[in-house]
């Protein structure tokens, strides 16, 4: 994902050189069209009239198509956190089936497994070194819960209780790997590509129509420009759950976190 050219670059920069692209191919289809040598016929202002018609109705149908595909992940990624932080909750709340000797120990290491999670999401960028190190830390946490409750559960292998500590254990991990998979799933890159080049033409045609007529239809053509742009952007800006204006909520992680540390085993 890091390897992308478009996910690891800002989005106001992408905004700014969309303006500029759109603007650059209106401009060379406006010198297109007002070079070419006779006036179109009736039939040929048809022609172009609907190819253009058809142009603008396929970039509507690929932003929406582009837009429901972000979005859905954007809410995957909402739900993603309220899976994880029930997930935490319940094994925390099964820690109590352990012998009192241990209740203490897992109690604080699912604090510290909250506190490694949400640093990771909300101080860290998704494949930064920090965020690695953190995962490292988590991944050690696992380690450390899952031998809890597997000498636990050796110890009492009949023990209804202990099975069901060691089951909740297990899908807080797995529930971890989800949420790592729906942060990493974001818009194929080649759609975004294909979103942004067939905006460019679109403009240009839209240029070399002013072009045919003899003049700028400045007002028009600047709405369409803006509009796309601002839809282009708000897809960029879910697609990236930790960056920019829509953010997912982690409430849920954040109250767990409080209900940990006022919990006494």
């Amino acid at each position: 994902m890091s390897n992308e050219f478009l996910y690891g670059r800002s989005e106001i920069l992408i905004a700014l050189a969309l303006v500029g692209l759109l603007a650059l191919a209106g401009e060379i289809g406006y010198r297109l069209g007002r070079r070419r040598r006779h006036k179109p016929t009736e039939q040929e202002e048809s022609q172009f009239t609907s190819i253009e018609v058809a142009l603008l109705a396929l970039l509507s149908l690929l932003l929406g198509f582009t837009f429901a595909m972000a979005l859905s992940r954007f809410e995957h990624r909402k739900e993603m956190v309220v899976r994880e932080a029930n997930a935490i909750g319940t094994a925390a709340l099964r820690a109590q089936f352990l012998p009192a000797s241990d209740q203490v120990e897992a109690i604080e290491l699912f604090r510290r497994y909250i506190e490694i999670r949400l640093e990771a999401v909300l101080r860290t960028k998704q494949s930064s070194p920090a965020r690695q190190q953190l995962d490292v830390e988590t991944r050690r946490l696992q380690v450390g819960l899952w031998k809890m409750a597997a000498t636990a559960a050796g110890a009492e292998p009949r023990s209804v209780p202990l099975g069901l500590f060691t089951h909740a254990v297990n899908q807080l991990i797995d529930i971890k790997a989800e949420r790592d998979v729906a942060v990493a799933n974001h818009v194929p890159e080649s759609v975004l590509l294909l979103l942004i080049g067939f905006a460019i033409l679109s403009a240009g045609f839209l240029g070399y129509g002013n072009g045919l007529a003899g003049a700028r239809i400045r007002v028009p053509t600047a709405i369409y420009s803006l509009i796309v742009v601002l839809v282009i952007l708000l897809i960029f800006d879910l697609d990236r759950p930790q960056e920019g204006l829509a953010r997912v909520s982690q409430e849920s992680m954040i109250q767990l976190r409080m209900t940990l540390s006022s919990a006494t085993p």
